[in-house]
């Protein structure tokens, strides 16, 4: 090899090798750092596509006119699992009844053949009985009744069954007793508003009024009434068990509430501007000395009676931890979900067993209650379930001590409805004239309904005027 030829730089194999190594370990890290973006972007396009869904059922939903009151996917019964629509198989038999009277009988002869005119044989007789409406027409009855003065006692006047009121002149043609209390039937009670009670009466039953005049009578008929309104608030202070809910309400504007009050024998609808336990004490009074059944509203914890919270409430605040996704173990909940369902299971066995058997069930109940109470939790779903418990620690399981308190508050909520629908018609009440008249005859109505009293005879027998005292 010649002088000037260029020698061979020696290699350090050991540098190499480390650089190698550590573009190696470079390369590794940028894989892992790319494998993970990809799977993040992977993961937001799932959820971008989910939310683009959700989205455009939300705006599909919109547009449906009954999407508010849409049964939502998730709590559709499968096509599969649904049951055939009716009773259960093996119920008894339901038909129409043979009326206890005939008013008149009809006979269709059969003596030959409608068609040829042939002679007919094996005859068999078939019998219906036909139950029809026949054409009513009011019954106009003229009335008079005399005003006279008395030596002693002054001004009097003569009464009759028929007078609820004295008027005359312009106002001398009035509704009877029953036609005013049809009319607060049907709008007290089954919730028509005033202008279709009027055009009900005056399709079936020839009577003229107007949406004014029949509200004008309905308030007269509530202020005869209004004692037995208020005997119905002292009917529920000397009972058992008082179910209570309430729900928002219009009085000529926003910002009222209809609170319900209710047992097997009674209910009392009282609309007023507070939502606050004040309304509570003065429907119940102070010295309350049943169980006030209702939901876990903060209005209900400053009255010092006996209470108990309602089961269903606590179940589907239950069910909503369970649906927390930092609630990933359920155990918890689960044991407080199946306590609950024991409760209401031991509620309902109470008459078949012994008072020995259902204490000491009783007991069993109250010492897992309290071990569950005690437990110490972490999981958000788990604490926030036990802060609710911990609260109406004492108004748990009452139930089991009071038979006329039901696990639930399903008997207010009951009541409630009819009221929530006549809400959703009327828009509440315009005055609080109307709301006074509302209170008192939807309460007597639900009590009668309860009772199995006839509200016709009921109101009927207290719309006229009282018999003069001579």
């Amino acid at each position: 090899m010649s002088d000037g030829a260029e020698q061979a730089v020696p290699v350090d194999l050991d540098e190499l090798l480390r650089q190698l190594r550590e573009e190696r370990e470079a390369n590794a890290r940028l894989r892992q750092q790319l494998d993970a973006a990809l799977a993040r972007i992977a993961e937001l396009e799932d959820e971008n596509a989910k939310l683009r869904q959700r989205l455009s059922d939300l705006e599909r939903e919109a547009a449906r006119q009954a999407a508010p009151f849409r049964r939502r996917e998730a709590k559709k019964v499968p096509p599969g699992q649904k049951r055939k629509p009716g009773r259960k198989p093996g119920h008894p038999g339901a038909y129409r009844q043979r009326p206890g009277y005939v008013d008149e009988e009809i006979e269709v002869p059969l003596p030959a053949c409608p068609t040829c005119g042939g002679s007919l044989e094996d005859r068999q007789p078939i019998v219906q009985y036909i139950e029809e409406i026949p054409p009513i027409r009011p019954r106009v009855a003229r009335l008079v009744t005399w005003r006279a003065v008395c030596a002693c006692c002054g001004e009097v006047q003569s009464v009759h069954p028929l007078k609820t009121s004295s008027a005359g002149g312009a106002a001398q043609v009035q509704l009877g007793p029953r036609a005013k209390a049809l009319a607060a039937l049907l709008n007290k009670y089954h919730g028509l508003p005033m202008r279709k009670t009027c055009s009900v009466l005056k399709k079936l039953f020839g009577l003229s009024l107007t949406p004014g005049g029949l509200s004008q009578a309905l308030d007269r008929a509530a202020e005869k009434v209004w004692p037995d309104y208020e005997s119905l608030r002292d009917q529920l202070r000397g009972s058992s068990a008082v179910f209570a809910d309430e729900t928002s309400w219009w009085v000529g504007g926003p910002g009222w509430w209809l609170w319900t009050f209710t047992n097997r024998q009674a209910t009392l609808y009282a609309v007023e501007e507070s939502r606050s336990s004040q309304v509570v004490r003065e429907i119940l009074g102070d010295d309350f000395s049943g169980v006030l059944v209702s939901d876990c509203l903060s209005s209900y914890d400053p009255i010092t009676c006996r209470k108990h919270k309602c089961i269903a409430h606590h179940l589907r605040a239950i069910a909503k931890a369970r649906e927390r996704p930092d609630t990933p173990d359920p155990t918890y909940l689960d044991h407080w979900r199946s306590l609950f369902r024991a409760v209401v299971c031991l509620y309902k066995l109470r008459d078949l067993l012994t008072a020995e058997d259902f204490a000491a069930k009783r007991t069993h109940l109250e010492q897992n209650c309290a071990a569950l109470l005690a437990r110490v939790v972490s999981q958000p779903g788990d604490v926030a379930v036990q802060n609710r418990l911990l609260k109406q620690q004492a108004h748990l399981l009452t139930c089991l001590h009071e038979p006329a308190a039901e696990p639930t508050n399903n008997p207010a909520e009951r009541q409630l409805r009819p009221a929530v629908i006549a809400r959703k018609v009327s828009c509440g009440n315009k005055t609080t004239r109307g709301k006074r008249t509302w209170e008192a005859l939807a309460s007597l109505a639900a009590t009668c309904q309860q009772t199995a009293r006839d509200f016709l005879d009921f109101l009927a027998g207290r719309l006229p005027l009282a018999p003069q005292v001579g």
